[in-house]
């Protein structure tokens, strides 16, 4: 075979791997959502906030993981939650900041989950909320919520 023949063969192969790759790439970006993030999670994330806005704060405790739960009782969880109504008002427009893909077969979050971070506006002020997101049993629970703000101080 001509030299030249070889090099459009390498050239041919080269951009049939690159289109493949580009393909693949693209195909498991489809499995998660925005920012690879699961669907499913940013759902949670969004029928918090309604429920925190709403102050359905019993909701939000027994629909979360179990570390929720012994971490903190409902009348704790309530009075946090009030706190954060007093203070910083519903929360507003959220800009993702961070977000990580965990997953352990040890420690206190084993298993699958993911903490994100957002730089949030609040109606009285803004914040960063941490929220932590376990998988159990194929669903999706919020184990950790956590906000800091100048204006809890």
């Amino acid at each position: 075979m001509p030299n030249s023949a070889m090099k459009f063969d390498k050239r041919k192969t080269a951009g049939a791997v690159a289109l493949l790759f580009a393909v693949l790439l693209f195909a498991s970006c489809g499995l998660k959502g925005r920012n690879g993030i699961p669907p499913e999670v940013d759902t949670l994330i969004t029928t918090f906030s309604e429920d925190l806005a709403e102050g359905r704060y019993e909701k939000i405790y027994n629909e979360a993981a179990d570390e929720w739960r012994r971490d903190a009782t409902l009348e704790q969880s309530n009075k946090v939650f009030e706190t954060l109504k007093i203070k910083l008002g519903k929360p507003g427009n959220r800009a993702l900041l961070s977000a990580s893909e965990q997953s352990s077969s040890n420690g206190q979050l084993a298993g699958h989950s993911y903490v994100l971070q957002y730089q949030t506006r609040f109606e009285r002020s803004e914040g960063m909320e941490t929220f932590t997101i376990v998988e159990r049993d194929g669903r999706f629970l919020l184990a950790r919520y956590f906000v800091n703000s100048t204006a809890l101080k």
